[in-house]
């Protein structure tokens, strides 16, 4: 049987070092012996990936990937991107660690420009930085507690927010939940996943009952205050679930009429992702009272961050808190670098663009395979839930996996999530070509056709 797509992978001009490291293999065993065992990989036969330039990948025999997950959609700019790469270089060469108890114009500058790119009139302007999404939505729960003086969260169903004890309370999705008491109480609501409606109603018919069933949330599962909400405005494990625009116009409204302040994890859907917007919530008409991000922000540096209202961060100064390495030199350097390219390369354009080409090509595979269930999402933040059967919508997770599989041996790598496993996750490098999605899209047909029923 071939492993090579009838389209074949676009030529990369970059030509990888050779490689003299340890083998796969040799790697593999390292890790069994050394590494925590819950530290898992993909692939039966994982790969070692030793270099990346841009979109592509290389493992350690040379051969080379598209990469359409991005490092689990966190390199946003591409691999080694030439200005993200000499702007570390040369700040490792001078110094790497301070901590912000000294001043560094790093975290300064980049704290503006953050600023900067959130909503004119909004005064989301100040930032608290963190190492990760978890340590960020943490912090946010921190201060949207302190803030109102309610102590009950709302979070969504098949969310994930992070893995660390407080994030882990916001995630449902129940395979990345640990048997251990919730750091905090959270009342998990309705999402506004219309495929899997969990009320058996059809959008808009269903006047948004997903929406409104918060306020009978608040009503019979607290004390009729609420601390915050927090949802992404694309589910990301989740399975790419993009609810209908009224969603979060409602939910926010119901939030803030009980005293809570609506958070957006933009961990997965900032910085451009979505095309349309530069944060994934403008495409709902809405504006949070805090945001959290980290993946995309530095381009696969370990950075995060909360930013918020100058009257919600104040809650911080209640107390000392500190992150030995949030803010350091080196990560929101990357981030500025980050920031600055996808204003320069029309990151933000690529996206809108390239990813309504891709789903234009995924739709059309829907039509041909009946594995396909739904195409969802935009931009670049797309996924693709296969089911065995339209009408029941019985989750096809085994052919999911399998396709990964081929996929990956014609040089392409996916992600997968959802609550089954079900979903194909592709959020690749926002640089993504056009005939980058044409060598995808004829691979995911030959992968469909592969594991699809006789």
């Amino acid at each position: 049987m071939s492993t090579r797509s009838r389209v074949p992978l676009p030529v990369c001009n970059h030509q990888p070092a050779a490689y003299d490291g340890p083998s796969g293999e040799e790697i593999l065993a390292l890790r069994r012996e050394y590494l925590n065992p819950g530290i898992f990989h993909f692939y039966k036969q994982p790969i070692a990936i030793v270099e990346g330039h841009m979109q592509y990948l290389w493992d350690e025999h040379g051969k080379q990937y598209l990469d359409a997950f991005a490092g689990i959609a966190t390199v946003s700019v591409g691999h080694c991107h030439p200005k993200v790469t000499e702007r570390l270089r040369e700040q490792v060469g001078r110094i790497v660690h301070t901590t912000t108890i000294y001043l560094h114009p790093n975290v300064a500058q980049f704290a503006e420009a953050l600023a900067k790119r959130m909503p004119a009139g909004t005064n989301l302007k100040q930032s608290y930085f963190t190492n990760s999404g978890s340590e960020a939505n943490d912090v946010a729960m921190l201060m949207a507690r302190l803030h109102t003086g309610n102590t009950d969260v709302l979070a969504v169903r098949n969310a994930y927010h992070g893995g660390s004890g407080v994030p882990m309370s916001l995630t449902a999705v129940g395979t990345w939940k640990y048997p251990v008491a919730p750091a905090i109480p959270v009342k998990h609501v309705a999402p506004g996943y219309c495929y899997r409606c969990p009320f058996g109603l059809e959008y808009p018919s269903c006047d948004v009952k997903c929406a409104r069933s918060v306020e009978d949330t608040i009503r019979y599962e607290t004390s009729g205050q609420v601390a915050c909400f927090i949802g992404e405005p694309i589910q990301g494990v989740g399975g790419t679930v993009m609810p209908p625009k009224e969603y979060f116009q409602i939910v926010y409204e119901i939030v803030r009429k009980h005293g809570g302040v609506c958070i957006a994890d933009e961990v997965q859907t900032g910085f451009g992702r979505t095309g349309e917007h530069y944060w994934g919530f403008e495409n709902y008409g809405v504006t949070p009272d805090m945001v959290t991000m980290a993946k995309g922000i530095g381009n696969g540096a370990p950075l995060g961050a909360c930013t918020t209202t100058p009257e919600i961060a104040a809650t911080m100064t209640q107390r000392v808190h500190f992150n030995t390495f949030g803010g350091n030199p080196v990560s929101t350097l990357s981030g500025l670098a980050t920031l600055e390219i996808i204003d320069e390369e029309q990151i933000q354009q690529n996206a809108r663009q390239v990813g309504g080409y891709l789903k234009d090509k995924l739709l059309a595979l829907q039509e041909k395979h009946a594995l396909i269930g739904e195409v969802r999402g935009i931009g670049l933040m797309l996924g693709v839930e296969l089911v065995k059967d339209r009408r029941s919508k019985e989750p096809a997770t085994t052919e999911t996996a399998d396709l990964l599989e081929h996929a990956k041996e014609r040089g392409l790598l996916l992600g997968k999530g959802g609550l089954f496993g079900n979903v194909l996750r592709i959020k690749p490098p926002m640089c993504i070509t056009k005939a980058d999605c044409d060598f995808l899209a004829d691979c995911v047909d030959e992968c469909l056709g592969l594991v699809s029923p006789a």
